[in-house]
C-alpha cells in the first residue's frame, strides 16, 4: 500500500471551525444511539406521522428487538436482510441487528421479485426483516434461497392511533391508503413478538470497530449485484466527518433531520440513520417524498439538516409557493447524486434563509467523500471539497499510478477512513478497483487551485436518475428478452427533473411492426419503475466496436443529436 501523501490544497478553503483531520474512531455504530439515549433520554428521536419516540424508548426497543432476534438464532457475523421503507421499525431493526454483531443488508422494498432475488443469491441471508407488502415475494423464493426467519413488519403499527383508525374506515380513500401501506400475511413472525422480549443483557458482546456492519449494494457497470462491505469504522468515520462539516449545527439542542431520502440507499442511510442519531436529532421519517407531508412538518419543526436531491428541492420549493407555506428555518440542505443547478440554489436559499450545497459520494465510501462548504465561499457547479481526513488524487485512467498535471482532468482516486476495503465475497472485483491502496472512483474530475472538485465525466456508464443508479447492461438484457427486439443499447440523457433519464435505442427485425409503449410495458413487468426507459427509439443499427461491443457513447451522441438537433 502506498504511503505517499499528496498535497491537500482544499484545507485552506474549509469553512471556519472545520478541522483538517479527525481523531481515529473507536467503538461501534451501536454506541451512537446509546450515547444519545444517555444524553437526551426524553428528547424525540423519531417522528412518524406526528407520533414521537424518545431516545430512551428507542434504546429500549432496540435492546428488546436484539433479544428477539437472538432468540430466533441470529448470531454475530450473520447477514440479516432489511427490506423496509422509512419507518421507526427500520431504525430499530438496523441497530438491533448491529447490537448482536450481525450484518445489515439493506434492500429497496420496491424492487421486483427478480431484482430482490439476485441480491439474496449474492449475500445468502437466512434472516429477513421485511415490509409485509413484500413478504409474499420473499416467501416465493426458490428452496435454495429460503429464509429461515422471516419477520413481517406492518408500518401502520408505528403510526398514531387516530391515523390507524382513519385507515380502517370503510371508505374508498382509506381502503386505497391502507392497501398501499400494509397487507395481511401468513407464515411469518410478527415484528411485535420481537419487542415482547426482555432487553438484551449489557453483558452480551458488542461488535468491534473493524467488524463488518453493512453490505450496501451498488449497481456497478455490469448490472450484477455487488455489495460494498462497510465496517463500523467506515460508517462511524463518515458520520463524524458529516458532523465536522457543519460545526454550526450543535448536537442535541433541537436539531431536526428530515428522512425524505430512502434509508436503504447509502446516502439516506448515513445522513439519516447514523448522522442524525449521532446528533441526538429529531429524525422525521417520510415513507416516500410527499411535498404536502413535508410542508406540514416544516410549519412546526423546520429542518436543521435536510439531505435531498435536486428534484426534491425543486418540488418542495414549488409546493411551498403554491400553498404559501414558508420554508424559513431550514438551515442546511445538502444535495447529492446528481448535478445541482445554480438556478435552483438561488430561490431555495432565498426561501429558506439557509444554505443549499452540493456534495458527492459513492456507496463504496460510506458514501460521502466531499461537499461544498456551508459558507459563502462555496463554488456552484462543483461538488465541493474533500471531507476532513479524505485524501484525493487525479490520475491518468490508463495508468492510475501516474498523477496528471495540476488542474488537468483525470480519474479521481481516494483514500480515507470512510473508504471500504472491498466487495462482499468478490475478491477479483475488489482488486480491480484499488491501486496501491487508493480506490478508483471511475469518475473523471478536475481539482482547482483552491481544492474544489468538478465532475467532468464518468468512466463508468451508470445512469443516475433521481439519485438512483441504473446499470445499462441490466436494462439492455431485459429489452433483448422481448421477442421483437434484436438488439438494444441503453444510455442516460439529460433531464431537467431527474438529472438523467433512461433512454433506449432498439433494433428490430426487418419488416417488424412495433409499438414502443409495448416495449416499455414489457420492461415495467421486470424492472423497478425508475429503471424503465422513459423513451424508446427504433434504429436500423447500433454502432459497435470491432469485437462487437455496442459503443454507448456514440449511441448517446446520436440520440442527443436526434432529440436536440445539435
Amino acid at each position: 500500500m502506498s504511503t505517499f501523501q499528496p498535497p491537500r490544497p482544499w484545507i485552506a478553503s474549509y469553512a471556519a471551525g472545520v478541522p483538517e483531520d479527525l481523531p481515529p474512531v473507536d467503538g461501534s455504530l451501536v454506541d451512537i444511539v446509546t450515547a444519545s439515549a444517555r444524553d437526551y433520554p426524553d428528547a424525540p428521536a423519531l417522528q412518524f406521522f406526528g407520533r414521537e419516540t424518545t431516545y430512551a424508548q428507542l434504546q429500549t426497543a432496540i435492546d428488546r428487538a436484539a433479544t428477539g432476534l437472538r432468540d430466533l438464532g441470529v448470531r454475530a457475523g450473520d447477514p440479516v436482510a432489511i427490506v423496509l421503507p422509512n419507518c421507526p421499525q427500520h431504525i430499530i431493526a438496523f441497530y438491533a441487528v448491529l447490537r448482536l454483531g450481525a450484518v445489515v443488508v439493506e434492500h429497496n422494498p420496491l424492487y421486483t421479485p427478480r431484482e430482490l432475488r439476485k441480491q439474496f443469491e449474492d449475500h445468502g441471508a437466512k434472516h429477513a426483516i421485511v415490509w409485509n407488502k413484500v413478504v409474499s415475494t420473499v416467501q416465493e423464493f426458490p428452496a435454495d434461497l429460503a429464509v429461515t426467519n422471516l419477520i413481517a413488519v406492518d408500518v401502520t403499527r408505528a403510526m398514531p392511533f387516530l391515523t390507524r383508525v382513519a385507515l380502517r374506515l370503510p371508505v374508498a380513500k382509506a381502503r386505497e391508503s391502507r392497501a398501499a401501506l400494509t397487507e395481511k400475511v401468513r407464515g411469518a413472525v410478527a415484528w411485535e413478538t420481537l419487542l415482547a422480549a426482555a432487553p438484551i443483557p449489557e453483558s452480551h458482546p458488542r461488535p468491534g470497530t473493524d467488524d463488518l456492519a453493512i453490505i450496501q449494494y451498488t449497481s456497478g457497470t455490469t448490472g450484477t449485484p455487488k455489495g460494498a462491505a462497510l465496517t463500523h469504522r467506515n460508517l462511524l468515520a463518515n458520520a463524524g466527518q458529516a458532523q465536522a462539516w457543519v460545526p454550526s449545527i450543535e448536537r442535541g439542542n433541537g436539531c431536526v433531520v428530515y428522512a425524505v431520502l430512502p434509508m436503504f440507499h447509502a446516502y439516506g442511510l448515513t445522513l439519516c440513520l447514523t448522522f442524525a442519531m449521532s446528533m441526538g436529532a429529531r429524525l422525521v421519517l417520510f415513507p416516500k417524498f410527499d411535498p404536502d407531508l413535508v410542508l406540514d412538518v416544516v410549519k412546526k419543526h423546520p429542518a436543521t439538516f435536510l439531505p435531498l436531491v435536486p428534484p426534491i428541492a425543486d418540488r418542495l420549493l414549488a409546493a411551498a409557493k403554491a400553498k404559501d407555506v414558508s420554508l424559513d428555518g431550514i438551515e442546511v440542505a445538502i444535495s447529492g447524486a446528481m448535478a445541482l443547478p445554480h438556478e435552483l440554489v438561488v430561490p431555495f436559499e432565498e426561501a429558506t434563509n439557509g444554505y443549499l450545497v452540493e456534495g458527492y459520494g459513492l456507496s463504496e465510501c460510506s458514501p460521502v467523500l466531499m461537499a461544498n462548504p456551508v459558507a459563502d465561499n462555496r463554488v456552484p457547479g462543483t461538488v465541493g471539497l474533500p471531507l476532513p481526513g479524505t485524501e484525493c488524487r487525479v490520475v491518468d485512467p490508463e495508468n492510475p499510478r501516474h498523477d496528471v498535471e495540476a488542474g488537468a482532468a483525470g480519474e479521481l482516486v481516494v483514500r480515507g477512513p470512510q473508504v471500504f476495503s472491498g466487495y462482499y465475497g468478490k475478491p477479483e472485483e475488489t482488486e480491480a478497483v484499488f491501486v496501491d491502496g487508493w480506490y478508483r472512483t471511475g469518475d473523471i474530475v478536475t481539482i482547482d487551485d483552491a481544492g474544489f472538485v468538478r465532475i467532468v465525466d464518468r468512466i463508468k456508464e451508470l445512469i443516475i436518475t433521481g439519485g438512483f443508479n441504473v446499470a445499462p447492461t441490466e436494462v439492455e438484457n431485459v429489452l433483448r428478452q422481448h421477442p421483437k427486439v434484436a438488439d438494444a443499447a441503453v444510455v442516460g440523457l439529460p433531464s431537467e427533473h431527474s438529472g438523467e433519464e433512461v433512454v433506449a435505442a432498439i433494433v428490430v427485425d426487418p419488416g417488424t411492426d412495433i409499438d414502443v409503449e409495448e416495449i416499455r410495458d414489457f420492461a415495467r413487468s421486470i424492472l423497478t419503475p425508475y429503471k424503465v426507459p422513459r423513451r424508446v427509439f427504433v434504429v436500423d443499427e447500433l454502432p459497435k466496436s470491432l469485437i462487437g461491443k455496442v459503443l454507448r457513447r456514440q449511441v448517446k451522441e446520436r440520440l442527443l443529436s436526434l432529440t436536440t438537433g445539435v
